[in-house]
């Protein structure tokens, strides 16, 4: 961040612009790290009208883990985004852990806190990656068959929905609906029911259109379309891969004909 800050300003560049920068931004008599920790996704998410490109990840301490993941290539395609995730929770994570647990070992104070939350976290995020709800992604348009099947993330879906199961996972720390593994919230995110009704879908593809009941998970469809447009739903991933097995069954009796 240094490098990129004294390649845009030249000649003007010393620690008395960065000292003007962070007063800009808020942070009077504070380094650059503790902009980026505390300040900079927050600024980030009202710049970009709460809907960040950049992800602050944390687990819930201001010395423990932390890491801004770039949504583009969290949610790349191909399964380049769930690579990108596994490579933040084995590889960067990973061995976060394993030098806090040698700092465990050694007796470094506030190391047992710090296992213990980033060891959390992994599991959140391991969480993620499988997609059981309610870390899971549900996009109302895709047919049933179509649903993601853990962290299978379509970018053209758009933040609102892809960054549900990052605001559900939790810190160890965290209570309530205001915290995350996020380090703060996206203003105005839900997942209510969206304004209009959708045009007649057959049951089996697109279940809730059918009357769904505001809270049942894998709901199969009521007794009468209505075509609310809700965002809060959860399929398992038993429900998605059942939905995948029939249609490619449907396919290949089609193909026969």
């Amino acid at each position: 961040m240094r490098a990129l800050l004294a390649n845009a300003y030249g000649a003007e560049w010393s620690p008395g612009k960065l000292a003007e920068l962070l007063l800009q931004v808020g942070c009077p008599g504070k380094t650059l790290d503790d902009w980026l920790r505390d300040g900079f996704f927050e600024q980030h998410c009202e710049l970009f009208h709460q809907r960040p490109f950049i992800w602050h990840i944390w687990d819930g301490l201001r010395d423990g883990f932390h890491a801004l993941v770039n949504y583009h290539k969290l949610t790349a395609p191909n399964g380049e985004g769930r690579q990108t995730l596994e490579k933040l929770i084995y590889t960067y994570l990973g061995d976060w852990i394993d030098r806090q647990r040698a700092d465990q070992k050694n007796g470094v104070e506030g190391a047992d806190a710090r296992v213990a939350a980033a060891v959390h976290l992994q599991a959140e995020l391991k969480k993620i990656v499988i997609g059981e709800a309610p870390y899971d992604i549900f996009v109302r348009w895709k047919p049933l068959d179509e649903q993601a099947i853990g962290w299978e993330p379509d970018i053209n879906d758009g933040v609102r929905l892809n960054i549900r199961p990052f605001m559900m996972a939790k810190a160890l720390n965290g209570r309530g609906k205001g915290t995350s593994i996020l380090r703060v919230l996206p203003k105005g995110i839900k997942w209510e029911k969206d304004r209009g009704k959708e045009s007649h879908r057959g049951k089996d593809d697109f279940p809730w259109f059918w009357s769904w009941d505001e809270s049942t998970d894998d709901f199969a469809g009521g007794r009468g379309f209505d075509g609310n447009r809700w965002n809060d739903l959860h399929y398992s991933v038993q429900a998605k891969k059942e939905a995948r097995g029939k249609n490619k069954v449907q396919s290949r009796k089609g193909a026969g004909k």
